[in-house]
């Protein structure tokens, strides 16, 4: 999957595993595998009782204009899905429409199932829920065997590409922070929707930046409605990326908001040491992230170890250990003692530089972190 809207290599290793989940259970799903929707009408028909967003249903005429015919030269990225293409709307094209700037992705030609499911959890997702700290549909295009999305344009593209990137300046400490801290809201809001969503596959490669370096989570073809009532979980095929998908999750298909949780910690240690969740190219015991880095977390005369070298030293030693002892809490091995997500958008606020400084030079300018520890709640999930 993994839309960063920007030139990349995809380095992932997917999960998906057969487990007693889907085969024999019985869970009822958002839409019908068996009458998937194949023209707008029917996609409209669908959305009509959870659609929150207007969205524009896009001929496949229109998305050659915005995209100049699907030029080489507007190409941002690509994956298991398919390209995402750089593309216009003007006035012209349509009467009404805004003049702004778009990301088309374009699932592959194929159409499989599961690719239909995909395209089409998106547009139901992303048309019922809005939030800043999620990537805004502008809408789709169902015609054929076309099936396309267009979102709002993240200009400075996935943060797997502004983290990683060997061109690129490292990010500094304060935008690390921003970043994990909206990535957190985006979380949060879909764990405490009216209808609670999982997203599933959150990584840096489906994070979006846009140019104040504001985080938006896109990519919910992998999201699942979470539990509802008494039930603690969600029974489902075992699908995400290997490095960021819970144990738990892995072993049994359980899925739970902290299954989320986990993978959210994953991330924050990737911004705070700047390495990937999984690298092959590091010694055996350095490739899995996770696995390396949690004994050094919980030793407060070691925790530095794993902190970024390119940051140079310029980070605020408190902040760092309590964004060090988040992520450790995040990765628990017992999900029930992970936190909530609400509570860990509460344990960043304090790490936010509230100044006002220009982006791409470092900056230490916390002065003060609170003593208190990281709320945890001891509810079932």
């Amino acid at each position: 999957m993994g839309n960063c809207w920007c030139r990349w290599e995809s380095s992932e290793y997917r999960v998906s595993s057969n487990v007693k989940s889907e085969q024999n259970q019985g869970t009822k799903q958002r839409h019908d595998d068996s009458k998937l929707p194949s023209n707008p009408e029917e996609v409209e028909d669908l959305r009509r009782d959870s659609a929150a967003n207007p969205l524009i249903a896009f001929t496949y005429d229109e998305l050659k204009i915005i995209t100049a015919n699907f030029r080489q030269d507007r190409v941002l990225g690509g994956g298991g899905f398919g390209r995402v293409y750089k593309g216009f709307i003007s006035e012209e094209l349509r009467e009404g429409l805004p003049t702004l700037a778009v990301a088309v992705k374009v699932h592959d030609g194929d159409n499989s199932h599961q690719g239909h499911r995909e395209w089409l959890a998106e547009v139901i997702f992303l048309g019922q829920l809005s939030h800043p700290n999620l990537v805004k549909l502008i809408g789709y295009c169902c015609e054929d065997e076309h099936r396309v999305l267009i979102y709002e344009y993240m200009s400075r593209g996935s943060v797997e590409h502004n983290l990683f990137s060997k061109i690129l300046l490292p990010l500094p400490w304060s935008i690390r922070m921003k970043i994990a801290f909206g990535a957190a809201k985006g979380l949060a809001f879909l764990h405490e929707a009216e209808k609670p969503v999982i997203y599933r596959d959150f990584k840096t490669s489906n994070i979006l930046l846009d140019q104040e370096y504001n985080a938006k989570l896109s990519d919910f073809g992998l999201a699942k409605d979470g539990p509802v009532g008494d039930k603690s979980h969600v029974s489902t095929r075992v699908m995400g990326t290997y490095g960021y998908a819970a144990p738990e999750y892995i072993m049994t298909g359980h899925l739970t908001p902290r299954s989320d949780v986990y993978s959210f910690g994953v991330v924050l240690l990737e911004l705070l040491s700047g390495r990937k969740s999984l690298d092959k190219l590091r010694p055996a015991r350095e490739q899995n992230l996770a696995e390396w880095a949690l004994p050094l977390l919980k030793e407060k005369k070691k925790f530095l170890n794993i902190i970024d070298p390119r940051l140079d030293g310029d980070y605020p030693i408190k902040a760092v250990h309590k964004a060090a002892m988040l992520a450790y809490h995040c990765l628990n091995r017992n999900p029930k003692a992970r936190p909530l997500m609400r509570d860990i958008v509460d344990s960043l606020e304090p790490l936010q530089a509230h100044t006002e400084v220009p982006i791409g030079k470092t900056l230490t300018i916390i002065s003060e972190v609170p003593e208190s520890g990281l709320k945890m709640k001891d509810d079932a999930i």
